[in-house]
């Protein structure tokens, strides 16, 4: 096959077979039997692998090796019948000659763009592979070999074969051998998995999805593979300055806390200046600790640490207290507060995380919408389920933000230039806690428009 590639070797095969034809012509006296025709496929190749010019020459060489041929045979032809011969080789070396550059430019730009591909996938940052139904390697990149290397994958072997083979390198043996046979078998959906390797403390993390052709039938599986260690380290440093600094604050606003308290029984003998500095002093401890309470929080549900107490609870009057301790807020900077309940069935729930959720969403809503604005706070029934939604005509969220609304301390830029206070961990812990209770918590908003956030929970019968 590789010969055959090799330019002009058509043109070698076809000027030989040209000239053995041509040796029966003279050899038998053949000229009559074989025909001009028998020249035919070797000027179709010679047009095909030359161009015009080594078409046309082959052409005219075949009229005169055929009149040649007829004349050493004393076989008689006119000009007539020598014209339309040549002409039926011209016509068809022509034709060969332009269907021979139609298949070298097309091949030309596959190859390139094969050549453009692969370059692609070798400039990216992940390790990629394309492997057929069984598993097996249709196409790699060169981090994702590069990689294997640095890893120990062995060099054959369908992928989740080869995968299997460095359990024992892994952090967790066990459950890492676990899930690649289920990757093995589980071919239809895509995964994304993390695994770190013992000893080294790097971490992976793997991401496969089924690739299907145009008519949906399943042609294979995409690999990808991506060193995710700066990450992880930047969590766990950032996990441990957190539990610090928490830890860190917690003792002075106790000691704060406390004189607080103690210097309450002094409070009608300050002065109007005096109880109004006691009073900033007191709002700002109530800020720190509710921030402390937050950061130790969102760890205690980065570690799974979280224990909820359920026992059956009403949202409805959940929602409706808290509507009431954030009405206050919201007659301060002029916003209106509409609670809306429609007999919500009891779930099995955590009373005050719950209460947590709804205060963070009541306040958010009040705290991002303008002066005179609205909040709508509706709790009700959808389906069995409990669905709650707080409404506001506040800033809004830009669309290209609204996913990262609740990672943690994630703040959208409306709120940052508008220098409205915040830490961005409300979102982030409002969702812990609602999927902790097997529901889920959506949020929908336009810039300049305002919010929603619906939160449905499962009914407790």
């Amino acid at each position: 096959m590789q010969v055959a590639r090799r330019r002009y070797f058509v043109t070698f095969v076809a000027v030989a077979g040209l000239a053995a034809t041509w040796g029966l012509m003279m050899a038998f006296g053949w000229s009559s039997k074989l025909g001009i025709v028998t020249f035919a496929p070797w000027v179709a190749l010679i047009g095909f692998d030359i161009g015009m010019l080594g078409g046309v020459l082959a052409a005219g060489g075949t009229v005169g090796l055929w009149s040649i041929a007829n004349h050493t045979g004393h076989v008689s032809v006119d000009g007539v019948q020598i014209a339309i011969r040549a002409g039926t080789m011209l016509v068809l070396a022509v034709g060969s000659t332009f269907a021979g550059r139609r298949i070298r430019e097309s091949e030309e730009a596959q190859r390139t763009v094969a050549s453009l591909q692969s370059a692609l996938i070798d400039s990216t940052l992940d390790g990629i592979c394309l492997t057929d139904e069984n598993g097996d390697v249709l196409i790699s990149n060169r981090p994702l070999r590069r990689i294997s290397v640095e890893v120990g994958l062995p060099l054959s072997g369908t992928v989740p074969e080869r995968l299997l083979a460095v359990a024992d390198r892994m952090a967790e043996p066990e459950r890492y051998r676990e899930r690649m046979r289920e990757l093995a078998s589980v071919t239809g959906e895509p995964t994304i998995d993390e695994f770190e390797i013992a000893g080294t403390g790097r971490v992976f993390r793997g991401y496969t999805a089924p690739v299907t052709n145009p008519d949906g039938t399943l042609a294979g599986r995409i690999w990808t593979l991506r060193e995710v260690t700066a990450d992880r380290e930047l969590d766990r440093m950032r996990d441990a300055f957190v539990a610090t600094v928490s830890h860190e604050l917690r003792t002075p606003l106790t000691s704060i806390s406390g004189f607080l308290e103690m210097m309450q029984e002094e409070e009608q003998g300050l002065g109007e200046s005096g109880r109004h500095y006691l009073e900033v002093i007191r709002r700002g401890t109530e800020r720190l600790h509710a921030l402390v309470e937050d950061l130790l929080l969102i760890a205690q549900i980065e570690a799974n640490r979280v224990e909820l107490q359920l026992v059956p609870v009403d949202v409805g009057e959940l929602t409706s207290r808290s509507v009431e301790a954030m009405r206050p807020s919201a007659s301060d900077k002029g916003v209106t507060l509409e609670l809306v309940t429609d007999h919500p069935p009891v779930v099995q729930g955590d009373q005050n995380r719950l209460t947590q959720v709804l205060d963070n969403l009541v306040s958010n809503a009040i705290k991002f919408t303008n002066d005179g604005g609205a909040v709508r706070v509706s709790v009700g029934a959808a389906g069995g389920d409990v669905r709650l939604v707080v409404a506001d005509t506040g800033i809004g969220v830009p669309v290209e933000e609204q996913g990262q609304v609740f990672s943690r301390f994630f703040r959208a830029s409306t709120a940052t230039r508008l220098a409205i206070p915040g830490t961005g961990l409300g979102l982030a812990i409002s969702r812990a806690l609602i999927e902790q209770h097997g529901g889920t918590i959506t949020l929908t908003s336009e810039e300049g428009e305002g919010t929603q956030v619906v939160v449905v929970l499962p009914s407790a019968w």
